[in-house]
């Protein structure tokens, strides 16, 4: 009785489609009913910098909705040109080309009327047709699994991925009533409002550490002068080096690789492991360096392992001293960590004052670190949010 009850329950409140189920009082239009599309502005390079503003490919992919203070772009151009190309408060600007199809027809809505701005060939503009969609509305409707699905398997792929407006005005969308569309926009531009503040406060707290850092980390009297070679050896990542070429998240081993990001993926090889721990991650291509104190196996030669020479030895301090280093790098392309080993560092004497100074910068650290791990969750209960406002699943009114 139970089954049979929410079965009708499903029947009278949802509604079978070419997008699934969604709430029987919503209606699935393509963009195409809704927009009119027209590609963008090609000009000489020697033309941009200067006159005009245009909105371009990152304006587009980085925000979900545009005001003027986020186009910084220029272009010279004749008042015909402006005419042709010019932006109004509504429009929706979509990605057109990118190397993959995850990043094509990514959207922005232009939420304020922008005076003389024009828009770029990398981008088409969705003008609209009706007043089907509300304006806040557009910041999100186009996100969606259900959609983003949609405008990628209509994409075409030679070289690049590229779409254009014929292909686009073929994708369905689901549209909620227009109350609805406000109570989601208002929902989850809530959410956004939550996880702005939050990356300001984690930018003010990366600021107040480096303000730290210069005061801590300053030498004083009765500091040292030392070499970087008589408090750190460096392990090469021979035996640690992943075999396979297979990664999962499912939270084995981590695989750490040269460069700026080092983590690349995990492995579920349980042999090789670097357990020696903490330890500092250089990379001789970039002199990136990282603070690791979890096990991990190793992709790259070019990363090599600093550990330190005796048990006295604050790897945390020294981390730190390495964060402000100028690597002198000279003109060839790999700097080997051994140039680096007679670089001189200035700390203090007692083993008990850099313990002190390392404690307190690794307790910031760690607290921006839990603001990190908490935007992130933000950010992927916002995706739920999106996942389930946009389809229906969840009711607003």
């Amino acid at each position: 009785m139970i089954v049979e009850n929410e079965a009708l329950r499903l029947t009278k409140e949802y509604k079978q489609t070419k997008l699934g189920l969604i709430p029987s009082d919503w209606e699935v239009k393509t963009l195409g009913e809704i927009f009119e599309f027209k590609n963008g502005l090609n000009k000489e390079k020697e033309f941009f910098g200067y006159g005009t503003p245009i909105i371009n490919y990152m304006d587009v992919f980085r925000n979900s909705g545009l005001y003027k203070s986020d186009i910084e772009g220029k272009v010279f151009l004749t008042p015909k040109e402006i005419k042709n190309y010019e932006v109004r408060m509504g429009d929706v600007f979509f990605t057109r080309t990118s190397e993959t199809v995850d990043e094509i027809g990514i959207s922005t809505v232009v939420l304020e009327e922008l005076d003389n701005t024009v828009f770029s060939g990398f981008v088409l503009r969705g003008r609209p047709k009706n007043s089907i969609l509300e304006l806040t509305f557009k910041k999100y409707c186009f996100a969606s699994v259900q959609v983003r699905k949609e405008i990628t398997t209509t994409a075409s792929y030679t070289t690049r991925a590229l779409t254009n407006g014929k292909l686009l005005s073929n994708v369905k969308i689901p549209v909620p009533t227009k109350s609805e569309q406000t109570a989601i926009a208002t929902a989850l531009s809530d959410a956004d409002a939550l996880i702005r503040s939050l990356g300001k406060l984690i930018a003010k707290k990366r600021n107040i550490k480096q303000g730290a850092m210069q005061q801590l980390l300053q030498p004083k009297e009765g500091w040292e002068v030392k070499k970087l070679g008589d408090y750190l050896d460096y392990i090469q990542p021979i035996e640690y080096l992943v075999t396979d070429t297979e990664y999962n998240d499912n939270n084995q081993t981590p695989v750490l690789t040269a460069g700026k990001t080092f983590i690349l993926g995990y492995t579920n090889e349980e042999h090789g492991i670097f357990n020696n721990l903490p330890v500092i991650i250089f990379d001789d291509f970039t002199t990136a360096i990282k603070y690791v104190d979890f096990p991990f196996k190793a992709k790259s030669s070019a990363m090599k392992m600093l550990v330190p020479k005796h048990k006295d030895v604050n790897l945390r301090f020294i981390y730190e001293l390495m964060l402000r280093i100028k690597y002198p790098l000279g003109d060839h392309k790999r700097h080997w960590i051994g140039e680096y080993r007679h670089l001189e560092v200035i700390l203090p004497a007692s083993p008990e004052e850099q313990n002190k100074i390392a404690t307190i910068l690794s307790d910031m650290d760690a607290e921006i670190s839990a603001l990190e791990t908490k935007l992130e969750k933000y950010r992927k209960v916002k995706l739920g949010m999106m996942q389930n406002l946009l389809t229906g699943k969840i009711r607003l009114v």
